[in-house]
Order: C-alpha cells, then sequence, then structure tokens
C-alpha cells in the first residue's frame, strides 16, 4: 500500500467531513468494536421501524419502535452528510453519541449513512478509512430466500496487519450468518467489481444480486459498482445520484463498447489500491462515470 493512497483514505469527502463536530470525535472509543457498537446504538435502520418489534428486534435490540413518533419518517434524503447527522444527533440530544439514546431520538437511517458516519469518526482519529458498496447475502431477508442485497460497509487500514479490515457496523446486530463482522472474511461480501464480471461471464446468476426497492440483476450490480468507484474516490453519492451509464433510460440501451467500458473499470476495481492511479485517472477525465444524474442534476 503506497504511502499516497493512504494519505487519500484520510481526507475528508463532502459527506464525510464532520465540520464542527471534529473536537466531539475525537472523545469517541478508539476500540474500533466499542466505536461501532456505540455508534449502532444511535441508529434505527429504516426497516426495522418499518417491522416493528418483530425479527430481529423482537428482543428490542434496537429499542422499542412503539416509541418512535408516527410521523417519523427515514431521513436518508434530508440527512446525507456526516455533517447533518452529527448536528441533528446533538439537536435530539446534547449528549451526542451515547450508549442510553432513546428510541424517538435516534437517527432513521440506512447502511450507507452509518458507513458514512464510521468513515468520518475513523479519520477524524487519524485512521484511513473508506466506504464500500456491494451486496451481501448474510441477512435474512425471508420470502426472498438465500440472495445478495445491497449494503454499504467499511474497510480501515490497521497499521499492524498492514490490511485493509473490512467491518459492517451497520449489520453487526443482525447477522444470519457466524463470521466476525469487525473482520469480515474475504469472499463473504460480495463486491461489485467481481459480481458484475461475474455476471458478464455468466459464472452466476444475475437474480442472485436484489435490492431494497425490489429491483435484481445486472442492474443492481451496475449501482454498486458506481457507488462503489465514487466512493473509492471519496465521494460517497446517495441512492437517487448516478452516472448516465445506471440510470433506468440508459441502462438497457448500453452498447458492447458502453459495456466494455464498465468491464475494465471492474477490472481495475478488483484490486482498487494496485490500480489506483488508474482509477484517480479515469476519475479526472472520464465524464460518463463521473457526472451524476438525479434529483436536481
Amino acid at each position: 500500500m503506497q504511502q499516497g493512497n493512504l494519505k487519500h483514505f484520510l481526507e475528508y469527502s463532502i459527506y464525510t467531513n464532520p465540520g464542527l463536530y471534529r473536537e466531539d470525535l475525537l472523545k469517541l472509543p478508539d476500540d474500533i468494536r466499542e466505536l461501532g457498537l456505540l455508534l449502532r446504538k444511535n441508529i434505527i435502520h429504516r426497516t426495522t421501524l418499518a417491522a416493528g418489534n418483530i425479527g430481529t428486534n423482537a428482543d428490542l435490540r434496537f429499542g422499542d419502535m412503539k416509541r418512535v413518533p408516527w410521523w417519523r419518517q427515514p431521513e436518508d434524503d434530508i440527512l446525507p452528510t456526516a455533517a447533518a447527522m452529527l448536528a441533528e444527533l446533538y439537536r435530539r440530544d446534547k449528549r451526542g453519541f451515547i450508549a442510553d439514546r432513546t428510541p424517538e431520538n435516534k437517527l432513521v437511517v440506512t447502511c450507507r449513512f452509518i458507513a458514512i458516519l464510521m468513515a468520518s469518526i475513523l479519520k477524524t482519529k487519524g485512521i484511513p478509512a473508506r466506504v464500500r458498496s456491494g451486496n451481501a447475502d448474510y441477512f435474512n431477508l425471508g420470502k426472498l430466500g438465500k440472495v445478495s442485497t445491497d449494503h454499504w460497509i467499511n474497510q480501515y487500514w490497521n497499521t499492524i496487519k498492514r490490511r485493509w479490515v473490512t467491518i459492517d457496523v451497520d449489520g453487526s446486530l443482525s447477522l444470519n450468518d457466524s463470521f466476525d463482522p469487525y473482520d469480515i472474511p474475504e469472499g463473504k461480501f460480495d463486491f461489485p467489481a467481481k459480481a458484475w464480471l461475474d455476471i458478464r461471464n455468466k459464472k452466476v446468476d444475475e437474480n442472485h444480486f436484489v435490492n431494497a426497492s425490489g429491483d435484481k440483476g445486472a442492474m443492481v450490480v451496475a449501482w454498486s459498482l458506481f457507488y462503489d468507484f465514487h466512493s473509492l474516490m471519496n465521494d460517497e453519492i446517495i441512492y437517487v445520484q448516478m452516472p448516465e451509464y445506471g440510470t433506468f433510460k440508459k441502462f438497457p440501451k448500453l452498447t458492447e463498447s458502453e459495456l466494455a467500458e464498465m468491464d475494465e473499470l471492474a477490472k481495475l476495481m478488483l484490486d482498487p489500491d494496485e490500480n489506483f492511479e488508474e482509477l484517480r485517472k479515469i476519475w479526472e477525465t472520464n465524464r460518463k462515470l463521473r457526472l451524476l444524474y438525479g434529483g436536481l442534476l
């Protein structure tokens, strides 16, 4: 791992910048597992709120959903940055990150946002960190069976082991599998570069990959590929943002040359550290893979 690459992953993005809360983050636990658990105690996943006190929350590990105001909706669209989430956490309880935060005062966001907060905290503590997007099949999705759903996680650089350690803070309390969510084994998380190339080479059924909106197939993996590429470049875009290639209008009409361009991106992302400079060159020159569509863009 080149030091320049690690410096890149110490830098804040517009999304991971903690704003005026940097000093507060420095006071949080240094232990990764303890830090992740504390963060998780301040968040309710939108699916948990929708389901209520059943399933993984039957023991109220995420709090009593009956205490959350009926008018509280998922807050992904209005709290896209770490600074925004931190400001709202402190507005609801001036103590900030606390283990005894009441359910009605927790944030209601999804995995991408938890990963943003974790990356923000780690970077603040001087630990190179990055958000990663892909798919995971280690959750109980009920009738959907054993499929791989869209998911966002983190990686941080362990200076002692001299490697990236993959962690899943959001999913750490609701795994349907037996592994350490704070050191995820290689191959357990479906990174989109490999998934995309496996689909293209017909090594896997594209319908194995789904997302929370009910979409499935190659387009779902393409979205994760773009999210992951942007995240590696410190641009952790939100769900409704997408390069032109990934839009509902464009994706079904991609030409073979355009699909081949995505193949080349995926090949480089199989080893983003080894190919970092090539990925950065694409980032700095390729309008189609960088400029976004969605919302008012």
